[in-house]
């Protein structure tokens, strides 16, 4: 199984992306005993349309097109559900344990996704009900990632 986060858009050099790429790491490696094979990164385009639904649509299907047959997809949507760790937790686990054999996260492009991205995901989700810029929700969506793996693992680092 692979995890795999797909954002629109780069991330700049500099102490966001250090952090990003600290909780990727750690996340791999944590990873490794529970068959996690891989957490990688597809930095995509950002389209260059000039109306936003254009550039939704194009961010969209260029999400959609890049997923393995099989693979489950979250998109972070404002609209979507407030899990807490130990529910998204076990979550990834049951797909895992199902044998999904990837798992893609996606952060949409400035405008958000478009619909045909919003109706492939198998679960939509939300950091909150506040606006966050796109690199700290990459670092949080990291490090959720890496806290649901030691969560799998019994691992200390998430504590009740």
């Amino acid at each position: 199984m692979r995890f795999s986060l797909i954002c629109i858009g780069r991330m700049k050099a500099g102490a966001d992306k250090d952090l990003f790429d600290r909780y990727m790491d750690r996340a791999r490696k944590s990873g490794r005993a529970l068959g996690i094979t891989d957490v990688g990164l597809s930095e995509m385009q950002e389209s260059r349309a000039q109306r936003a639904e254009d550039r939704k649509a194009d961010e969209a299907r260029a999400i959609v097109a890049s997923l393995s047959p099989g693979a489950k997809l979250v998109v972070l949507d404002e609209h979507g559900k407030n899990l807490t760790s130990p529910a998204f937790s076990e979550r990834l686990e049951k797909w895992k344990d199902d044998g999904a054999p990837d798992i893609v996260f996606a952060i949409g492009g400035a405008d958000g996704h478009g619909q045909e991205v919003l109706a492939r995901a198998d679960l939509k989700l939300a950091f909150g009900a506040m606006t966050w810029p796109h690199q700290i929700a990459r670092i949080l969506l990291a490090e959720q990632i890496y806290r649901a793996i030691t969560i799998q693992s019994g691992h200390p680092y998430h504590r009740v």
